[in-house]
């Protein structure tokens, strides 16, 4: 149990052998962390026995309080109020009791069996800090024609989870270049790498695992986009790529086009977290001209095994990866000569290497090489040289991953923002006193709040249609909406950099976010096809789509 303390208790220990202080009424014991504090002892020490909560406030973030909490907090004043007592969690539904990894797997359920006529609730309960236009409007009691209840119960439990375990941490995780195995995991323990594959569908044929707020019969693309969503709020490219960036675009193309002995082999451990997968599709010579790809495969005399000869760059997660779902060619008609085979470490032959990059630092970033690697055919996805389809299909839900997170990022250097402007003083007034923070802010909104209205009405068509419609209808929307996310990123980015001004050119503190975020944006402008790429493509696919439907100029 906590220790309670009076005021004169805490003033008593005000000297550099035993220093106290006050934070928001929580006392904590720094005469150890004197060496530690960026500040220097000085600063402590002219706090000793005080209450430094205005002090700690003007210069550090909550993130700094939840990170040194726990070492630090010896108890609190006599005078808090008792936190009032968390509600009791709801019981998970009776559809997901566990059951052990040996059972046989839960059939997947057919489009026929699809909520259609569920009544979505209008409005939620208030969630969050309800700051305008830092989360969704549906969290701030605004109508919703997509979100309900299930939605919410998810945003809680996900939000709780990065809270309690991850977002203390996430700097100190970025500067080492890692996310702990035991977060993968997690994800895979919790059902979240099940549910983010991009399917109509929670895969119960596939995994044991299930998400504990969400019935499996009820998951949709909308829970999909509010779990990139929440882990996004980290404010790291890295963390969220090093959990998702690899898996969220190397599993959905075994996973559809895969031959079901090999989808029933690797993706169970896949979807439990205990084997990692990837993309490989660009190359230090070919990157968004997929059909220019050079990474050979050559059929075996006894058409047994394919031989696969070549290099991969920048791949997301390669250097802890087992499986690679790798593009390849096997014949030499351009993007018709094009196959996919998912290439496995243990085969041999495949050699990987950290690559170091301006941003995203924590998600293993990889050069693959490939060296005479013997794959048996039963490896390959979708049919031989017809690759390219499978590469298409799988680009729309890639980059509807970029686009969550980049909207999402931009909305966390609008909050910062806020928060940050709040509290500074300029002149002799706050920051959110001058017109020119208010400009700023006004211009960071108005384009998030377009993007996400637009990403929204995307991820309802996406529910709507089969992966091959959507590809043809959406595939020149979504490249747009790419584009669009990735100058809105950058451009929230540079604001929030200004706002902070001297704070967001350094590492780590009340700008650490906004440093990391403004490194990050590259890592999204090119990945997954180019801005300049995606605005070109967004017009000539449409184009295209629309002409076969009877277009009339």
């Amino acid at each position: 149990m906590s220790q309670t303390f009076k005021s004169a208790d805490v003033a008593s220990h005000n000297k550099g052998d035993s220093l106290w202080i006050i934070v928001d009424e929580d006392v904590y014991d720094v005469t150890k962390f004197q060496d530690e504090h960026p500040g220097g002892k000085k600063i402590l020490q002219r706090v000793g026995g005080k209450d430094a909560s205005k002090q700690f406030w003007k210069y550090h973030n909550e993130g700094i309080l939840k990170k040194f909490q726990p070492k630090l907090q010896i108890g609190s004043l006599d005078s808090k109020p008792k936190p009032a007592a968390k509600p009791a969690a709801p019981a998970p539904p009776s559809t997901v009791a566990p059951s052990p990894r040996e059972e046989k797997f839960e059939t997947l359920p057919t489009p026929a069996d699809a909520h259609e006529d569920e009544e979505v609730q209008a409005t939620l309960d208030p969630y969050g800090d309800l700051i305008p236009f830092a989360d969704p409007s549906w969290y701030q009691t605004y109508h919703t024609p997509y979100f309900n209840e299930t939605h919410a119960a998810l945003r809680a439990e996900v939000r709780e989870w990065m809270e309690e375990e991850i977002m203390a941490n996430v700097t100190e995780w970025d500067e080492a270049k890692v996310v702990p195995d035991a977060i993968y995991k997690a994800m895979g323990e919790r059902g979240y790498l099940a549910g983010l594959l991009g399917a109509h569908k929670y895969p119960t044929h596939l995994t044991n695992a299930r998400v504990k707020s969400v019935p499996a019969e009820k998951w949709d693309l909308f829970h999909e986009m509010l779990l990139t969503d929440e882990l996004s709020r980290s404010g790291s490219g890295g963390f969220v790529w090093n959990l998702i960036g690899g898996y969220g675009i190397g599993a959905p193309p075994v996973v559809k086009h895969g031959k079901p002995a090999l989808v029933n082999r690797i993706i169970p451990e896949i979807l439990a977290g205990e084997k990692r997968i990837c993309l490989a599709i660009t190359e230090p010579d070919a990157g968004s001209d997929v059909a220019n790809l050079t990474c050979e495969a050559k059929l075996t005399k006894d058409g047994k095994h394919y031989i696969v000869n070549g290099e991969k760059k920048w791949i997301t997660n390669g250097i802890w990866c087992d499986y690679f779902t790798t593009a390849v060619r096997t014949s030499d008609k351009g993007m018709n000569g094009l196959s996919v085979l998912l290439i496995e470490r243990s085969m041999g032959g495949v050699s990987t290497r950290r690559m170091d990059c301006q941003g995203v630092w924590s998600s293993g970033t990889t050069y693959v090489t490939f060296e005479d690697v013997k794959v048996p055919v039963e490896n390959l996805i979708g049919k031989p040289n017809q690759g390219f389809r499978v590469i298409m299909t799988n680009f729309n839900h890639e980059r509807i991953g970029i686009i969550i997170q980049c909207i999402r990022f931009s909305r966390v250097c609008y909050e910062e923002s806020i928060k940050y402007a709040n509290k500074r003083r300029t002149f002799g007034q706050k920051l959110i006193n001058h017109p020119v923070i208010r400009l700023k802010l006004a211009h960071m909104a108005r384009q998030i709040e377009a993007s996400y209205s637009w990403l929204e009405s995307l991820i309802y068509q996406c529910q709507k249609m089969t992966d091959v419609e959507a590809m043809l209808k959406l595939g020149g929307a979504i490249a747009g909406l790419k584009a669009q996310s990735t100058t809105t990123f950058e451009f929230c980015a540079r604001e929030a950099s200004q706002i902070f001004g001297g704070l967001s050119y350094s590492r780590g503190g009340q700008g650490g976010k906004i440093e990391r975020l403004y490194r990050d944006v590259r890592a999204y402008a090119i990945p997954g096809g180019s801005e300049e790429i995606m605005l070109d493509l967004s017009i000539r696919q449409s184009l295209r789509v629309h002409k076969a439907m009877g277009m009339k100029l």
